[in-house]
């Protein structure tokens, strides 16, 4: 008990050291002065002292840390700078280094603890219980002591803890996260289920063959951890110039104890003090975390920022990026007579009560249409096969198409197959008065932003855009098209994911944007993986460096346009104040610049950078929003590609308009439901 406290106690002092360390050298610096008002001098130059030798003792260790990982960072300079000023008495100037340090220090670590906690409502979503049965009784057991051949009840909207086969029912399921098929699909009895997909129908009863451990969630898990550890280490800003300053501050040290003795070698050490490493960079970076935070792109830390400017090459996935993430209503397609509207109508009054993924969608386009809604009654829902019931003094029914009585493979019908897989889209058949009315195609459309992000994207210096999807072929290379990207990868899986960014890194650094359990592997690869976690993708978010807490692509563009300055503004602080050092350095070093006055001046350079470095919180000029010429180069899109004529807002316009165009069209049966995908997805 006493070794697992003491760990637990190393852990805690490990994570806030560098917050302690700040408490304790300012409270230290502050006494000092106290002390030496008080006229208790000698005392107070004591506390200065053991304030200098906590900074030396943590630039030491910290010093320790980045030789054992092959670098020579600013902590080499301000363990000399304290040493230094330790050596040849300058206790006072020692203090303030030290304060310095643990400032820039506990800055870096208050980003990181910032960031973590914004995240945690997004990664407290995994699947850690099951509903198992025991005997006639169902039992809430922790996750890891679930064995194959125990049976489990997933209820709507839940996600599959692990792997299994269907027991009983047909189960309706969004695969999305794991395939990137936006469509639900159906699973019979004894069919295979993996771990990481949602239930979007009724509950269901799952035989488990897998323990979590071993079940195909977990096996992406590890994926992310050994991507993760695949990384290479990275080089903070400051870091990067450490060294030559280094040389340069002994070389003037040297120079002037060789010319003036030692007190001329403490006066160049002590404008040699390495603030602006210390402090400028962190300042900026971390003012550049709280823009970001602002505009709803929470960043896992500094580092984030600077690779995200460095990165010229963008991987996305499609499905809840570039689309999305919702079914939406894109055409009706009438038989014989019916009008579109009273379809819609009707389809939609029924689904009102109805408890299948699509019913939101088609009640949603309904709404946008203007439709008078009626309560249905007598109404009968059949999983896997649809809904009926009595609107009015109609007789309706929707869902597949047997279901709806289509027989054989009338025009209207093979219209309706063919758009739908051209689109990847979804078939919702519709009856009225026991005879088939129509279809409606619904669809993933394209984000409204999606086109114009691309082009600001490669506004701002990203050179090469990648789509790297699991969904099918025909249908990637549709969106590809339409957007613009430069290459289109279909049919991926997690491991090819993680191939095509390796592929990448070798070219150029990649910035790698999903959402889904499938892309999180990727996404911990990466050079900068982002996340769309607006709606709560768990393994996605964890796997990131940073993640959309809004549902807006665009903010992504913005990010990088902000990572951009931020590093610019970083780099201007410490190459500014590097470059008035060295000039105080000769200065010193010629004799016309005491230690005293260099101290001071010392302070009014950190001031300085320190001021310039804040200047990342006063925003930039704001992009302009949509114009008119990007409204008309949306409209021609839509026009080029009528698969996505969901670019604009579709629902608004009369549905008439909504029936498809002869030879336009493909398969893929669906039923209708209230909650839509991607909200059930990350739920």
């Amino acid at each position: 008990m006493n070794a697992g406290a003491a760990r637990r106690g190393w852990r805690w002092l490990s994570r806030h050291s560098a917050v302690a360390l700040l408490v304790l050298t300012a409270s230290g610096l502050a006494a000092g002065l106290l002390l030496h008002l008080a006229g208790a001098g000698v005392t107070g130059n004591a506390v200065w002292a053991a304030v200098g030798g906590c900074g030396a003792a943590y630039a030491l260790w910290a010093m320790a840390d980045a030789l054992r990982h092959g670098r020579v960072g600013v902590d080499v300079i301000a363990l000399l700078a304290v040493g230094g000023a330790l050596a040849v008495g300058e206790l006072l100037a020692a203090a303030v280094i030290a304060v310095m340090l643990a400032s820039g220090r506990a800055l870096e670590a208050w980003a990181a603890g910032r960031a973590r906690r914004d995240l945690r409502a997004l990664l407290e979503r995994a699947p850690r219980t099951a509903r198992q049965y025991r005997g006639q009784a169902l039992e809430t057991v922790p996750l890891d002591v679930v064995m194959p051949g125990d049976l489990l009840l997933v209820a709507p909207g839940e996600l599959v803890p692990v792997d299994g086969t269907i027991a009983g029912a047909v189960a309706v399921l969004d695969e999305s996260a794991l395939t990137g098929e936006a469509r639900p699909v159906e699973r019979g009895p004894r069919e295979p289920v993996r771990s990481g997909v949602v239930n979007a129908g009724g509950p269901f009863n799952l035989r488990v063959t897998a323990t979590a451990a071993d079940s195909t969630y977990a096996g992406i898990v590890r994926l992310v951890s050994e991507a993760e550890a695949s990384q290479a280490p990275f080089v903070r800003l400051a870091d990067r110039y450490a060294v030559w300053f280094l040389l340069v501050s002994l070389a003037w040290a040297g120079a002037a104890w060789v010319v003036a003795g030692a007190a001329r070698a403490v006066a160049v050490l002590v404008v040699a003090t390495p603030c602006p490493l210390i402090l400028a960079a962190p300042v900026a970076l971390v003012s550049g975390l709280s823009m970001a935070a602002r505009r709803g792109v929470v960043v896992k830390g500094g580092g984030v920022l600077e690779r995200l400017a460095r990165c010229t090459t963008l991987l996305l996935d499609k499905t809840g990026t570039l689309t999305s993430g919702r079914p939406q209503v894109a055409a009706i397609i009438p038989a014989g007579g019916h009008e579109p509207a009273e379809i819609l109508r009707l389809a939609a009054s029924l689904d009102q009560v109805s408890a299948h993924v699509l019913a939101a969608a088609v009640v949603e386009a309904a709404a946008a249409h203007g439709s008078r809604l009626v309560l249905p009654h007598h109404v009968e829902e059949v999983p896997g096969q649809g809904i009926r019931g009595t609107v009015g003094a109609r007789r309706v029914a929707v869902g597949r198409a047997g279901w709806a009585g289509v027989t054989g493979l009338p025009g209207w019908v093979k219209t309706a197959r063919r758009r739908a897989r051209l689109d990847g889209a979804v078939t919702v058949f519709v009856a009225v008065d026991g005879e088939p009315a129509g279809v409606l195609i619904m669809n993933d459309p394209l984000r409204p932003d999606a086109t114009r992000t691309i082009r600001a994207l490669r506004d701002g210096g990203i050179s090469r855009i990648v789509m790297v999807t699991g969904d099918r072929a025909e249908v990637a290379h549709s969106v590809g098209a339409v957007i613009g990207v430069d290459e289109v990868l279909a049919e991926r899986t997690p491991a090819d994911k993680l191939d095509a960014v390796r592929a990448e890194r070798d070219r150029a650094p990649v910035v790698m944007i999903g959402d889904g359990i499938n892309d999180a592997p990727a996404l911990a690869l990466a050079d900068v993986g982002v996340a769309m976690g607006a709606r709560g993708a768990t393994a996605a978010s964890e796997a990131a460096d940073a993640v959309l807490t809004v549902d807006h692509l665009d903010r992504v563009g913005e990010a990088r346009t902000l990572a951009c300055r931020t590093r610019r503004i970083a780099m201007q602080s410490v190459l500014a104040g590097m470059g008035m050092s060295v000039a105080a350095m000769a200065a010193a070093a010629a004799g016309l610049l005491p230690a005293v006055w260099g101290a001071l001046l010392q302070e009014a350079i950190d001031v300085a950078v320190i001021l310039n470095a804040l200047r990342v919180l006063i925003p930039a000029t704001p992009q302009p929003r949509l114009t008119a010429a990007d409204a008309a180069l949306n409209i021609r899109f839509a026009q080029e590609d009528e698969s996505y004529l969901a670019l604009g807002d579709t629902h608004g316009e009369d549905a008439t308009a909504w029936a498809a165009a002869p030879g336009t069209s493909a398969p893929g049966e669906g039923t209708s439901g209230p909650a839509s995908l991607a909200s059930m997805a990350r739920s």
